[in-house]
C-alpha cells in the first residue's frame, strides 16, 4: 500500500477554502499524473476535483504519482497505489478520472495504472471488474490518440458543464450493459472504441473507420461566459510549487494568434473575466496569501489589469502575472506591479529578430520590447526574464544571435540611463509543433541543430555578463513533440518506455534512440514499433489526415494553412476581433 504517513501529513497542512460534503454512492478518484507539489499547483486539476466533489452523488478522492523516493517500492510490485485522502485502492473506485494538462504526463498515466494493479490496455480490462477510466484536460483537447488504447472515455473540452452532465448520465445508465456507449452521448465525449485507424504503406494515417452512432466528429466543449465559473485556488498548501500564491484564472485563450501557441487556438474565442470579478477574487485571496498569481496565456492585455494590480498593491499584496506582452505594458501597470513589490517580471518576445517575430505573428517590435524593459526597470523592477524559442520554422542563425543582440540593447540602455538592473535571465525552449496551430505540419528541428544553436547563443550571451541562460533540453522537446503529434501507435512506444522504467529525459532519450535504431534496422520483434522520428522530424503533408482531425475545435483547417503561408512570407495577422471577425470559425 502506498505509504500513508506522508499523505496524512500533507492533508493536515492543507487549507480547504470551500465546504466539503461526505459524498454519495459514486466513487471517483481524480488523478493528476504527476507528483503532489505539481498537481496542487494546477488550477485545472483543482477545478475538476471541486466539480466532482460538489456533486452530492459523488464521493471524490485524489491521487498523484508518488514522489521519487517512494516509487521503487511500488515498481517492485509489492505495494499498490492508493488514493490520497481515504487510502483506498484505486481499483476499488467506480471511476478513475485523469486530469492531464501536459502531453508528457501521458507516460505517467501508464505508471499510475501499473502501480494500481490495473491493466493499461482497455482490451485487457474488457469484461473484468475494473473502474471506468476517463481522461480530460488541456492535453487531450489537442490530441488524445497516444493514450487512446488505455482510456475508456475522454471528455474533450472545458469541464464546468460537461462533467456534471457526465455524472448525471452515469447515474441514469448505472447497471446498464451498454453504459459506456450511452455515456458517449454526452456532448464532448470521445469513445475510442468507436474509431479504428487505418494506415497506408508509408505509415501515414489513411482513414479512420467509425462504428458509433451519429457523426464521428467530436465537438469540443467551451464555456462562453467565464464569470459564471470563478476559477481560483480551492485548496492551499505551501508544498505546491506556487505555495506562496493564491492563483486566479483571468482568461482563457489569447487574442494575438501566435502561430506556435496551442492555447491561442484551442481556447478560441478569447474570453476574459470581468475586472470587478478578478478584483473580488484577488481580495478574497489576500486573506490567505500575500501574492496573487494571475493565470492565463498573456496577462498585460487583460482588461483592467492595471486596476487589478493597483487594488492588490493597495491592500499590501503583490500581483504576479504569468507573462506580459511587452507592447501592452502600460505605465500604470508597471507602476502598480512595482508598488506591490515585484522584483522580477517575465516578458516573452519569443524570437530575437523582427523577421522571426513576423514569422510567428508576435505583433511586437524591438522598440516596444526595449520600451517595456525601460519602463519596468525605471519603476524599480530590477530582475527581468525573457522567454524565447529556438528551432522555429523559417529560423536562421542570425535570428538566434539576434536574441543576444536584443538583450545587449536592454543592458546598454539601462546603463546609459543609470537604471539599476539585477538579474537578467534568458529562458530558451526548443520549438515543439502543436496540434491545432498553423505550425502543426512543421517538424521539430533535430537535436543536433538545436544544440549547436544553443552553444552559439550561450557563447554570445556569456560575453555580455550578468545574463543567465536557462535552456530546455532538446531531448525533452523531442519526447514532447512525439506525444503531441503522435497517433495511436505511440501508445506502444509509451508502453515500452514505462516497462523500461524510464524517468527523466536521459533514460527516455536513450530508449527512444534504441527504438529508432530498431525501426531503421527492421527485422526484429521490437521493430514493430514505429520510428519516433516519424512523428517528430517529419513534416506532415498539408493534405494529410492528422490524428486529431476528428475533434471539432471550430477552427477551419484552411485558416490554419493560410496562417502557415503567411508565416512563410513573413506576414502578420491582426489580433482577434471577437465582435466583428468570423474568419477562423471560432466565433
Amino acid at each position: 500500500m502506498y505509504p500513508r504517513k506522508r499523505a496524512l501529513e500533507r492533508i493536515a497542512r492543507e487549507k480547504v477554502l470551500y465546504q466539503r460534503h461526505p459524498g454519495g454512492d459514486i466513487s471517483v478518484c481524480v488523478i493528476y499524473p504527476n507528483i503532489y507539489r505539481l498537481g496542487m499547483a494546477n488550477l485545472g486539476f483543482q477545478a475538476v476535483f471541486h466539480i466532482f466533489e460538489s456533486d452530492p452523488s459523488v464521493a471524490a478522492d485524489r491521487a498523484f504519482i508518488p514522489d521519487a523516493d517512494e516509487r521503487d517500492t511500488l515498481r517492485s510490485g509489492g505495494e499498490r497505489l492508493v488514493s490520497f485522502e481515504r487510502g483506498r485502492p484505486l481499483s476499488d473506485f467506480d471511476i478513475l478520472a485523469f486530469s492531464i494538462s501536459f502531453e508528457t504526463d501521458y507516460l505517467n498515466v501508464l505508471s499510475v495504472l501499473r502501480m494500481a494493479g490495473i491493466p493499461a490496455r482497455r482490451a485487457d480490462r474488457a469484461g473484468r471488474n475494473f473502474p471506468l477510466i476517463i481522461a480530460g484536460g488541456s492535453a487531450v483537447f489537442l490530441n488524445p490518440e497516444p493514450i487512446a488504447d488505455f482510456i475508456d472515455l475522454f471528455l474533450i473540452g472545458e469541464g464546468e458543464e460537461m462533467v456534471p452532465e457526465f455524472i448525471e448520465r452515469w447515474q441514469a445508465t448505472r447497471g446498464s450493459p451498454n453504459q459506456l456507449r450511452e455515456l458517449a452521448a454526452v456532448q464532448g465525449a470521445y469513445l475510442p472504441d468507436f474509431y479504428s485507424p487505418v494506415y497506408d504503406d508509408a505509415g501515414r494515417l489513411a482513414a479512420v473507420n467509425y462504428s458509433g452512432p451519429g457523426v464521428a466528429q467530436v465537438n469540443r466543449r467551451l464555456i462562453r461566459d467565464l464569470n459564471r465559473f470563478p476559477t481560483s485556488s480551492l485548496i492551499l498548501t505551501e508544498e505546491s510549487v506556487f505555495g506562496d500564491m493564491f492563483l486566479v484564472e483571468a482568461s482563457r485563450g489569447c487574442q494575438w494568434g501566435c502561430r506556435f501557441c496551442a492555447a491561442g487556438f484551442m481556447y478560441r474565442p478569447i474570453r476574459y473575466r470581468a475586472p470587478e470579478t478578478l478584483i473580488a477574487e484577488a481580495g478574497r485571496g489576500l486573506g490567505e496569501r500575500k501574492v496573487i498569481g494571475l493565470v492565463g496565456a498573456e496577462m498585460a492585455s487583460v482588461p483592467g489589469v492595471a486596476d487589478i494590480a493597483s487594488a492588490v498593491a493597495d491592500r499590501g499584496g503583490r500581483l504576479s502575472p504569468s507573462s506580459l506582452k511587452a507592447d501592452c505594458i502600460s505605465p500604470a501597470l508597471a507602476s502598480a506591479l512595482a508598488r506591490g513589490g515585484n522584483q522580477s517580471v517575465t516578458v516573452a518576445p519569443e524570437a530575437g529578430s523582427e523577421r522571426m517575430r513576423k514569422v510567428i505573428n508576435k505583433n511586437l517590435t524591438e522598440a516596444e520590447i526595449l520600451g517595456a524593459a525601460d519602463m519596468m526597470l525605471g519603476e524599480g523592477v530590477g530582475n527581468l526574464k525573457f522567454y524565447f524559442m529556438i528551432g522555429l520554422p523559417e529560423e536562421r542563425d542570425e535570428d538566434v544571435l539576434a536574441i543576444a543582440e536584443l538583450v545587449a540593447k536592454v543592458l546598454e540602455r539601462a546603463r546609459a540611463r543609470r537604471t539599476r538592473i539585477g538579474a537578467v535571465t534568458v529562458s530558451l525552449n526548443p520549438f515543439v509543433p502543436k496540434p491545432w496551430t498553423p505550425f502543426q505540419w512543421d517538424p521539430m528541428q533535430d537535436a543536433r541543430s538545436i544544440k549547436r544553436k544553443v552553444a552559439m547563443l550561450r557563447q554570445r550571451l556569456t560575453s555580455l555578463g550578468q545574463v543567465e541562460l536557462d535552456a530546455e533540453s532538446p531531448r525533452e522537446a523531442y519526447f514532447q513533440t512525439m506525444v503531441s503529434r503522435g497517433d495511436r501507435r505511440v501508445g506502444g512506444i509509451l508502453e515500452r518506455l514505462e516497462a523500461a522504467g524510464c524517468e527523466g529525459s536521459g533514460p527516455i532519450w536513450h530508449e527512444l534512440s534504441k527504438i529508432h535504431r530498431e525501426a531503421q534496422a527492421g527485422g526484429s520483434e521490437a521493430s514493430s514499433l514505429p520510428d519516433p522520428d516519424f512523428f517528430v522530424t517529419r513534416p506532415y503533408a498539408h493534405d494529410e489526415l492528422l490524428p486529431w482531425d476528428f475533434i471539432d475545435h471550430h477552427i477551419h483547417k484552411w485558416f490554419l494553412l493560410a496562417e502557415r503561408k503567411k508565416a512563410h512570407h513573413e506576414h502578420q495577422s491582426p489580433p482577434c476581433d471577437v465582435v466583428r471577425c468570423t474568419v477562423c470559425g471560432a466565433c
